[in-house]
């Protein structure tokens, strides 16, 4: 998984949208105490700058150094470089000791981990029995109706063949990931009382800032490196004229959200 971002880190860090403040005060509400977040898989750090300002301490961990090359340095997170899948003894090297983490979060990751080691690792670290753990993804960017038909198209019939087959779980918002967590609540303060809970996030873009987030994709590099260039000049055309119809250089593009959260309970190694 880490090779097919890390020659589109710098492209990642700067195109990929951050998260709004609601998902981390509903994420932090449900965490009894806030001294101890773990950040795995956390790329360049989006997660990791919000729950520094949460959390006493933040371990972000990744197995790309590339990407965390491009993670702010903030003085109560610290970054670890670890393997795919590590055993207990690795975790609490690499990591934090045994029942010593408040949260885990795995943001736009979960679909890429080995989930029998990663879950065993969670159990382990998470404080009993009220430790939480939050997942999520966003799905594909919203713009308007005239850049989203464009969208589609380029999405399915272009970048579609070179998606990991990872890539489904994403698009279905994580309804069928295995989450083997006890529910927590949700409240008002989200878009739905469906589970996975539903949040938005929003970015402002111009043109060029919405191609460079296409060009961070992994189906994109992915393609790159078999010799293919899926935005092409006609491609690239196609996208220009829909995005200049409204007029408007600068645009909201919104990604819808998908939450997974749940505490690890009694006696749940």
């Amino acid at each position: 998984m880490a090779k097919l971002f890390i020659k589109q880190a710098e492209q990642y860090a700067a195109a990929r949208p951050s998260y709004p403040t609601k998902l981390f005060e509903y994420i932090a509400s449900k965490t009894p105490c806030h001294d101890l977040a773990w950040d795995v898989g956390a790329g360049s750090g989006q997660a990791s700058r919000w729950l520094a300002g949460i959390y006493k301490n933040v371990i972000a961990t990744d197995t790309s150094s590339k990407q965390l090359e491009f993670a702010a340095k903030l003085p109560n997170v610290r970054y670890e470089i670890t393997p795919p899948t590590m055993s207990s003894s690795e975790i609490e090297k690499l990591v934090a000791p045994e029942s010593s983490v408040d949260l885990v979060t795995v943001a736009q990751a979960l679909h890429w981990f080995d989930l029998t080691n990663f879950y065993s690792n969670v159990k382990h670290v998470l404080k009993k029995p009220n430790g939480v753990i939050a997942a999520w993804c966003y799905t594909n960017p919203e713009v308007n109706a005239a850049v989203d038909k464009v969208f589609r198209r380029f999405y399915n019939e272009k970048l579609g063949p070179h998606w990991d087959k990872a890539r489904r779980l994403v698009e279905d918002g994580y309804r069928g990931i295995e989450f083997p967590f006890e529910k927590v609540d949700n409240d008002e303060s989200t878009e739905s009382q469906s589970f996975p809970v539903r949040f938005v996030t929003e970015k402002e873009m111009v043109f060029e800032e919405y191609m460079t987030y296409l060009r961070s994709s992994s189906a994109y590099q992915t393609a790159k490196e078999k010799g293919l260039e899926l935005l092409t000049e006609e491609m690239e055309g196609e996208f220009a004229d829909s995005w200049k119809e409204d007029g408007k250089e600068k645009k909201v593009v919104r990604f819808p959200i998908y939450l997974l959260i749940g505490r690890v309970g009694e006696d749940r190694v």
